[in-house]
């Protein structure tokens, strides 16, 4: 880690933990897991604060709704100790994509590539 990455954890929470969450880490917390995407989940000694230490950029939409669960105490048992059933139908989580290229972009958009030849409109000219 160079002193550039240092620097920014040090002033920037974005870009990962900061140096004081890395020490209240370090100190307090109990590692319970790791989802998918590599971010790490941490709980207090005593079971009452939970926080996630995300593996780049933090971004609440990262969080599988399985781990989002655990981490507001709507389940009691972490997704390693207790998976949650899924459904066949049920489509694998991914994080909000608005506004970066792979944002959904509807037939016609001028944001796709090639936009949709209309046929069911004629422009107005006036005479």
């Amino acid at each position: 880690m160079g002193i550039l990455d240092t620097l920014l954890r040090a002033v920037t929470w974005w870009n990962g933990q900061t140096l004081n969450t890395q020490i209240y880490t370090w100190r307090k917390g109990v590692r319970v897991g790791e989802d998918e995407q590599g971010n790490v989940f941490y709980q207090s000694r005593d079971a009452k604060r939970r926080w996630v230490i995300f593996n780049g950029e933090a971004e609440a939409s990262r969080v599988s709704p399985d781990w989002h669960g655990w981490l507001h105490h709507t389940f009691a048992e972490p997704p390693t100790e207790r998976p949650l059933p899924h459904k066949p139908w049920e489509k694998p989580h991914q994080e909000n994509l608005t506004g970066t290229p792979l944002a959904y972009a509807p037939a016609g958009s001028i944001r796709r590539a090639v936009p949709a030849e209309r046929r069911d409109y004629e422009a107005w000219q006036p005479e």
